[in-house]
């Protein structure tokens, strides 16, 4: 078969630092190759390479040839536009990709003004088609990217990126944030794209998704490519010991060791909390023991967060209430909750925005530990969490997601909290890293006896995690129970619906 796409011995390299050595595949039109790998591994750079991106700096060699044209050759106003017309881009960085002061109509808009010679009236016809394409009502075109969440978002910078109807498709991450559902619409969409001809190139670290859509899959660790095949072989029977660990760090059932739950640590009674008309959260209870985890799930909007929030009595709610450890702790003063402060902590999704950018790990981490602590004390915390004490005078920006990650559970578990609020936070990270941070909430819950409220839009993360399992749609709670029977046998139609959706590489 013809390739839309090859590239042969690709190499490129920012002074000392080579980030891609002789990177090869090909890309039918019709066809998904998919390029999995840990953060680091060079495969965004491969992607942004052969748009002519590659960055300042960087010294590119080999060759890519899009439909018999050498991209490396080509002048910037060719590379211009080819982007757009002919390669579309979804970046891994979706979330902020969009300008803040358009709305995200007009974003859309722009690609078919640019690369097309349709009316205006035909773009704003093919803007909602695009918007429904990808599960967003047409009344969104209207909005700033400030007035959406973060699927919101991703959907609008897909729309973007498919306007032009473009001949190879580059999707870096496309489903990174993503709900089930909405991933697997997401899926659909990109399968269809496929089928019609177009030629998909996947950037991801998860598997499952790179299991329904990719035909062929190329591994790469440290810039190399380290194993390339067929899907059903890479994922199925891999070979190289590295695609063994990825494949089997792919979260699965929890391995519940039969230790007793303690005495109940939080109660939730019929919490409420309103935004104007919304009702994010509706009359919802729960309670959470000790040494246990409780999952919550549902799709953006469903009000995972916000019941965060309540529960962490950083809002206030309308009706209803929390207790932590039988006493009152939402319908008290905040001067009445400081001195308890210390027993609930919580650890967030993007780790690096929830840091003060002024100040270094020592100074985040002391913090948490209040008063002046030792460089000793110190130094044991950020072991506790599997970092050494080279880190203590780093900034969080230099360091990786997964010791960004780390960093924030440390604080976290600085002042000893028995309880944890975790809102989606591996959702951002590589599978081995996401399964590396997950093995350590583990060891530090039996260790220290913690109890976590797991929010997640991953069901195969709150599969491995969690005990309980609250599943939320609109607000309320529709379903509930042990995690296993939730999975086993939904009742709830909304339930079921989530986990069909769910890509699985075992299947």
């Amino acid at each position: 078969m013809v390739s839309l796409l090859s590239v042969k011995n690709l190499s490129v390299s920012f002074g000392s630092l080579a980030a891609v050595r002789d990177v090869s595949f090909d890309i039918p039109a019709g066809a998904c190759v998919a390029i999995v790998g840990e953060s680091g591994s060079g495969k965004s750079v491969t992607a942004r390479t052969l748009l002519g991106l590659a960055g300042r700096g960087a010294r590119v060699s080999g060759s890519i040839r899009f439909d018999g044209v050498e991209v490396t050759d080509a002048s910037p106003r060719s590379l211009r536009t080819l982007r757009g017309r002919d390669i579309g881009f979804v970046s891994q960085g979706a979330l902020v990709a969009l300008d803040p002061l358009r709305t995200v109509g007009r974003e859309i808009a722009d690609a078919l003004r640019i690369h097309t010679n349709s009316t205006a009236r035909q773009r704003q016809d093919r803007v909602n088609d695009l918007l429904d394409s990808v599960g967003m009502p047409a009344f969104r075109a209207n909005q700033r990217p400030d007035e959406l969440s973060g699927g919101l978002r991703q959907r609008a910078i897909i729309a973007s990126a498919i306007a032009a109807g473009p001949r190879l498709l580059i999707a870096d991450e496309p489903t990174t944030a993503l709900d089930a559902t909405v991933t697997a619409g997401i899926l659909d969409l990109l399968g269809g794209l496929r089928d019609a001809g177009t030629a998909i190139l996947l950037i991801s670290h998860d598997l499952s998704v790179v299991s329904r859509l990719a035909s062929h899959v190329v591994v790469m660790r440290e810039g190399v490519v380290v194993e390339s095949g067929s899907t059903q072989q890479v994922l199925r029977e891999p070979r190289h010991p590295y695609t063994q660990q990825l494949v089997a760090a792919v979260p699965g059932g929890r391995a519940h060791d039969g230790m007793p739950a303690g005495e109940p640590v939080v109660t939730a009674t019929k919490l409420t909390k309103r935004f104007g008309s919304l009702v994010a959260v509706d009359a919802v209870s729960f309670g959470l023991r000790r040494g246990r985890t409780l999952g919550v799930v549902g799709e953006s909007g469903s009000g995972k967060t916000t019941l965060a929030r309540l529960t962490l009595a950083l809002e206030r709610p309308d009706a209803g209430a929390v207790e932590l450890f039988g006493q009152p702790w939402t319908a008290v003063p905040e001067r009445e909750r400081t001195s308890r402060r210390a027993r609930i902590g919580a650890i967030y999704q993007d780790a690096l925005s929830s840091f003060d950018p002024r100040l270094t790990v020592r100074q985040i981490l002391a913090d948490a530990l209040g008063g002046r602590p030792t460089t000793a004390e110190l130094v044991t915390l950020v072991e506790q969490v599997g970092l050494d004490a080279s880190v203590l005078p780093r900034h969080p920006r230099v360091l990786s997601g997964g010791q960004q990650q780390r960093v924030a559970i440390a604080r976290a578990i600085a002042a000893r909290p028995d309880v944890i609020v975790c809102d989606e936070p591996v959702s951002n990270l590589d599978v081995s890293v996401q399964a590396q941070v997950l093995a350590l909430l583990d060891r530090l819950q039996r260790d220290l006896g913690l109890s976590y409220l797991f929010i997640t839009h991953d069901l195969g993360v709150v599969r491995q995690v969690s005990d309980e399992l609250l599943v939320m749609k609109n607000g309320s709670v529709v379903e509930r129970g042990a995690t296993e029977t939730v999975f086993a046998a939904p009742q709830h139609p909304y339930t079921q619906a989530l986990l069909a959706a769910v890509p699985d590489l075992r299947r």
